[in-house]
């Protein structure tokens, strides 16, 4: 008897040890869903802090107020301003193209990664991650190893995903990931010339007491807590999950429908984020319309996961497939809140004493699945090719900028920091390192930019790349490989010269040396090194001979 139960026993352990095998993917998976998540509060509504009750004219002698709007992961091809537009020219971006119209157009931006968190602090403090360390995005505790086991059990025939097990389980808690507390942002300069400064939206740059947007420079924060735009199971969504990207996996597994204020307790929002963001950007308009006001209005729109209003999916019409109607309906929303803050500043007489500056942190995702988001250029966010750091970036100041000014100097997200302090008439701080350049100047067209003598530098861990004039390098470590690209006469990136053209790769990689040669380490360690397809989305498989990259973060 005892031989028999034995037998069984063991025959029931073969049975679900194989079942737990088949499904560790479902497994993972819930196991993510079940930690980590927080209690969550009904909406609730914010107070927000209201400037002096006064008769003097909102356009009065005094500095101009500045919103500041990012979208997330934005294709350069997903707006209509530069002749495409999502599904093929189907649905165009008519705000955003009026407030493009309206000042001027960096026909060559730059982000300042391939990825947010490093972009965004560049966006605040001017400076490369050679000098602030902040390098790698941060990431909740954990994902390193669901992404690289959800990701290696997919029949992708790429080389493997690398889990730095070492830096995950024992290197710095992702509470403790933030921008270093004595880095001076573009909030606290405003703020020190007498600007009411407020967040709205994503900050991913550290909720620790240093490196939290009220740590930061911000007076009030209202934050996207967690990344939902709405519940899942909402009647007013409409949801696209992506079974070929793991990332997107791990989002719907963890992510919550949440929003906090000034670091206080989690709560629903106000209805769907891209929607309710632009509604408390209203009031926040309306209540500091009789002082200077800097608010960095930061959309989580159009990163994933997939959500979209119902009355937006219905009305961007039958494109296909399902996941691009979802998107396009994310775009209509984004759209329409850069219309919504137009208005309203014109509906309080803020709009010609108001400057607005938009851009997207990095270009558009390749694991969403969709080819056209950053055509035509080559590669997507997680890469440095053009497609993953090619952003949309314009300036509106009426009066000030005249309306339709083309540059094309190349710029980047460092420029943004001393451009914003020089709006605001703020010098920067005596001893601070600013590896931006103002642009109001050129701008304005009082003088250009020169980067012939200063590069444009990209980095994650040994994956580094330098813009110097027309000509670009990019160097990844791990696969010890270059890629050699004029792009002046080739800015699509279609003709690797790095064989052919010894000289200027040398020329540029000294560049890359001596931009490396003092810099500060990263904050933390990367977790995870993926290899990311160049010319194909993750919905499509790897072949030999198609090329990739690895990126470690």
């Amino acid at each position: 008897m005892l031989k028999r139960i034995l037998i069984g026993g063991a025959s029931l352990l073969i049975v679900f040890g194989a079942l737990a095998w088949f499904n560790k993917t479902a497994i993972i998976l819930f196991i993510a869903s079940n930690s980590g998540q927080r209690d969550v509060a009904p909406y609730q509504s914010v107070v927000w802090d209201h400037g002096p009750a006064t008769s003097q004219p909102a356009n009065a002698d005094r500095p101009p107020n500045i919103i500041f709007i990012v979208a997330d992961d934005l294709g350069i091809n997903d707006i209509s301003t530069f002749g495409g537009g999502v599904a093929g020219g189907r649905l165009p971006t008519p705000n955003i193209d009026r407030l493009a119209a309206r000042g001027a157009i960096f026909q060559q931006a730059y982000s300042g990664t391939g990825t947010c968190a490093p972009s965004r602090a560049m966006l605040m403090t001017g400076r490369y991650p050679t000098r602030t360390g902040f390098e790698f995005t941060p990431t909740p505790d954990g994902m390193g190893r669901v992404i690289s086991m959800v990701g290696n059990d997919m029949d992708t025939g790429l080389p493997p995903i690398e889990w730095n097990q070492q830096a995950d389980e024992g290197g710095v808690p992702f509470e403790a990931q933030g921008l270093p507390g004595e880095e001076v942002t573009v909030a606290e300069l405003l703020k020190d010339a007498g600007y009411h400064t407020i967040h709205i939206g994503k900050w991913h740059l550290g909720r620790s007491e240093e490196s939290r947007p009220t740590a930061q420079g911000f007076d009030e924060s209202l934050l996207m807590a967690s990344g939902l735009y709405l519940p899942e199971d909402d009647p007013d969504v409409v949801n696209a999950k992506l079974d070929f990207d793991p990332i997107d996996k791990f989002l719907w597994a963890r992510m919550q429908y949440a929003a906090s204020y000034n670091n206080g307790d989690w709560f629903e929002p106000g209805g769907y984020l891209t929607d309710y963001w632009t509604d408390e950007a209203s009031k926040v308009i309306e209540a500091n319309r009789d002082r200077p006001f800097f608010l960095y209005l930061a959309h989580w729109g159009v990163h994933t996961p997939l959500q979209a209003t119902r009355e937006d999916y219905e009305a961007v019409g039958d494109i296909q497939p399902e996941r691009l109607r979802v998107y396009a309906a994310m775009i209509r929303a984004l759209d329409r809140s850069v219309g919504r803050i137009m208005d309203k500043l014109e509906e309080e007489g803020l709009s010609d004493n108001t400057v607005i500056v938009f851009t997207s942190d990095n270009g558009g995702a390749g694991y969403i699945g969709l080819p056209e988001v950053n055509a035509p250029y080559r590669g997507w966010k997680i890469t440095l090719f053009e497609g993953g750091i090619r952003v949309p970036m314009f300036v509106s100041w009426p009066g000030k900028i005249p309306a339709g000014t083309q540059i094309d100097t190349p710029v980047a997200h460092v420029d943004l920091m001393p451009t914003l302090a020089s709006i605001a008439g703020e010098a920067l701080p005596e001893g601070l390192v600013v590896d931006g350049e103002d642009l109001l100047p050129v701008s304005m067209g009082q003088g250009g930019v020169s980067r012939l003598d200063n590069a444009i530098f990209w980095s994650s861990g040994y994956y580094r790349v330098v813009r110097a004039g027309d000509w670009k390098l990019q160097v990844n470590g791990r696969q010890q490989k270059a890629w050699l690209f004029n792009l002046a006469e080739d800015p699509t990136e279609q003709t690797n010269l790095a064989e052919t053209e010894p000289g200027k790769v040398a020329e540029l990689q000294a560049l890359i040396d001596a931009h490396w040669a003092n810099a500060r380490p990263p904050l933390y360690p990367y977790t995870v090194e993926s290899p990311i397809m160049i010319d194909k989305t993750a919905a499509e498989t790897f072949e030999a001979g198609d090329e990739y990259v690895y990126w470690p973060n």
